[in-house]
């Protein structure tokens, strides 16, 4: 088998009418990570922030991209539509029912198909009274976010990508630690696909970027060192210093006019064009 092991991976290019189908999932888990942030109070627990989520999917004729997944990868089936990581917790985390309270920094990662087309994007915010130490955090991964995505170019490289994270959290005032053992990856009629987007790495390294690619691009950090750990449920992944996280993330696509963040509402044209990208929506 060593001359299979040295193939590249093989990545689904989506024609221009299965990007716009991807783009009808991606406004739809844009709409449902409002819904539940707008929802999120003290007192408000994430399991019922998860039912609410559970409740649009069905509402819009949706799939969860989410509920049973890993089943086949020796990990229990997942039990949720949305995974919620709160203050040290920093991805995976499973909807628990001890109510948010006021200082919380809540993550929330989403994903759901239509038509076997899937979205996927992850928000943070802070619950009641912003704190001003966490508010950076979380805005410094949303700016690294932004920042790998308007980097990708057709022609370009994954590591393009990669790189510009990763000098956007080093450029950040305050030293953060970035999570490399979990990366972003390619998207379409699954959800997890090849390439995986690191979030560290140098330019010009990796694979091609070209037309009709989907990626998921979703920046970690955190407020301390970024070792991880797995809890006992096999999902809940935690800062080992107990520091408290950030993740943000987004799905777009490599058009023939440019950048199209699918999950974003705007299609990405404010960040994008902040940043001297070209905004290729498709619609």
């Amino acid at each position: 088998h060593s001359a299979v092991s040295r193939r590249r991976p093989v990545i689904e290019l989506k024609s221009d009418d299965q990007l716009r189908k991807m783009r009808v999932a991606g406004r739809l888990v844009a709409q449902i990570l409002a819904a539940v942030r707008e929802a999120a109070a003290p007192g408000v627990s994430p399991i019922e922030l998860d039912r609410l989520a559970a409740a649009m999917i069905a509402e819009g004729g949706a799939v969860s991209s989410f509920l049973g997944y890993g089943g086949g990868y020796g990990l229990p089936p997942y039990p949720a539509v949305t995974c919620i990581s709160v203050n040290n917790e920093i991805v995976h985390g499973i909807p628990a029912e001890r109510p948010l309270v006021a200082g919380d920094l809540v993550s929330v990662d989403f994903g759901l198909s239509v038509d076997g087309w899937h979205g996927d994007s992850a928000i943070t915010f802070g619950v009641g009274e912003p704190d001003p130490e966490r508010e950076a955090l979380s805005e410094a991964t949303r700016q690294a976010m932004w920042a790998g995505i308007a980097a990708a170019r057709i022609g370009g490289r994954v590591g393009d990508i990669s790189a510009a994270v990763e000098r956007s959290i080093r450029s950040a005032r305050t030293k953060y630690g970035i999570v490399a053992d979990y990366t972003g990856h390619g998207i379409g009629t699954a959800m997890h696909q090849p390439p995986d987007v690191p979030n560290v790495g140098r330019a010009g390294r990796g694979e091609q970027l070209v037309k009709g690619m989907c990626l998921a691009v979703e920046p970690m950090i955190t407020l301390g060192s970024p070792n991880t750990a797995t809890l006992d449920d096999e999902w809940t992944v935690v800062t080992r210093d107990g520091s408290v996280a950030a993740h943000w993330e987004h799905t777009f696509a490599l058009t023939s006019r440019g950048l199209w963040v699918l999950t974003a509402e705007d299609g990405g044209e404010a960040e994008l064009t902040a940043r001297g990208a070209k905004f290729g929506p498709l619609e």
